[in-house]
């Protein structure tokens, strides 16, 4: 059954803000992804939407093309969702092209990124746009079962530093685990042990309470914290990533992200 026509007097937003604002068909294109634009008093985010004559096409005063830089997203990931290394992100409802990891049936952390999960307290005082949820990558992988922070970004820039980086930056854990420690175990999970037949260098770990350890490591590789619990008589029940470089993942609760600041570096 072929689909009827669009009705003729119906024309894309895009053409009508370009013929408003005498501008090319792109610029008005950045205008509507920018949020600046609303049609009958509501902001419309899509250049493809379909206005009729008669409805009250509108574009903010301080509307600007250099208000479009690209943004890093910070989500707390809960456990059961995927993110890391090797497919296509597609955060919120947009199509990326981030690198992510899929274990099978688990769903994609990336699914948790929408303008209802946006951490209502970010001090960004960044306007959440659907662009915001598009071209994103991801090169801080976290197993499904493990929560914490996971950093999506647009930014070329930081998306090179995580890629290059991402080795030599410290990350920070909470490590739940049950049982009882070996005599020196703590001694020796600070130095000492060895993964996958190579001894590890040493690294920062300590009690943060009875049940929690907290790490602080560099080149952290999949299964090492566990196996080094289990070395020293311990079970991991739990792993919380809280931060990675210089960057917290501060009071963001789990399935909610904010945006990195400005004067946040890795």
């Amino acid at each position: 059954m072929t689909a009827p026509h669009p009705d003729p007097n119906h024309i894309r937003l895009a053409k009508r803000v370009a013929e408003q604002l005498n501008c090319s068909r792109s610029t008005a294109e950045q205008f509507i992804e920018g949020g600046f634009v609303s049609v009958d008093g509501q902001v419309q985010e899509a250049p493809g939407a379909r206005v009729r004559p008669d409805q009250t096409v509108t574009v903010a005063p301080d509307a600007s093309l250099l208000a479009l830089t690209p943004v890093t997203l910070l989500l707390h990931k809960p456990a059961g969702y995927e993110a890391g290394l090797g497919l296509p992100a597609q955060g919120g409802h947009g199509n990326g092209n981030a690198h992510a990891s899929r274990s099978q049936g688990a769903p994609q952390a990336t699914d948790l990124l929408s303008a209802a999960s946006h951490l209502p307290e970010d001090a960004s005082d960044i306007r959440v746009l659907q662009r915001h949820f598009r071209q994103l990558e991801c090169f801080t992988p976290l197993p499904s079962e493990a929560t914490g922070l996971v950093v999506y970004t647009q930014d070329k820039r930081i998306a090179r530093k995580l890629a290059e980086d991402i080795e030599a930056l410290e990350q920070e854990c909470i490590v739940e685990v049950t049982g009882e420690i070996a005599p020196n175990g703590l001694q020796r999970l600070c130095h000492g042990l060895s993964f996958n037949g190579r001894p590890l260098p040493p690294i920062k770990v300590s009690w943060q309470n009875e049940t929690k350890l907290r790490f602080a490591l560099k080149g952290i590789r999949p299964g090492q914290i566990p196996a080094m619990c289990e070395a020293v008589g311990l079970r991991v029940v739990g792993i919380k990533r809280i931060r990675i470089g210089r960057v917290p993942l501060a009071k963001v609760p789990e399935g909610q992200w904010r945006y990195l600041q400005p004067w946040e570096k890795f």
